[in-house]
């Protein structure tokens, strides 16, 4: 069994993904920095964007870095702003949405499972987060 080495990650020196609908993700810990037990990054949301209503097969905890967001859970907005943190049971429906049509906002997420998948509530279409980021389970790429 090999020993995992730390990392230091500089999101500016990353790759970020476009996820369409205004909303870009750039992953930080993941199985390619030799996590083995969650993950975590960055998702920049442009003015008046949102991700889909969705749940995940594990906790989430999402805490706003910049800008003003509502987060859904389950039914319920809340409004939040810097430094407010949510923290998202498995299987709870979610999601976050920037409520400036003129700012950008950014989030930042941790997933409590390196297997973590993400299930749209409208289609019941299921991804792991590793294929979002463009990754297979498993993949050192």
């Amino acid at each position: 069994m090999s020993i995992a080495m730390p990392a230091v990650l500089r999101p500016r020196e990353l790759k970020t993904n476009d996820r369409g609908n205004g909303a870009r993700t750039t992953p930080l810990v993941t199985r390619k920095c030799g996590s083995s037990s969650m993950i975590n990054g960055i998702t920049a949301f442009d003015p008046g964007a949102a991700i889909g209503m969705h749940k995940h097969n594990c906790e989430e905890s999402v805490m706003i870095l910049d800008g003003e967001a509502i987060a859904e859970i389950n039914g319920v907005r809340y409004p939040l702003g810097p430094n407010d943190t949510t923290w998202i049971p498995a299987n709870v429906p979610h999601r976050f949405i920037n409520a400036s049509e003129t700012e950008p906002m950014r989030i930042f997420w941790v997933y409590a499972s390196i297997d973590a998948t993400r299930t749209m509530i409208d289609t019941g279409e299921e991804h792991t987060i590793d294929a979002e980021h463009g990754h297979k389970p498993g993949a050192q790429a």
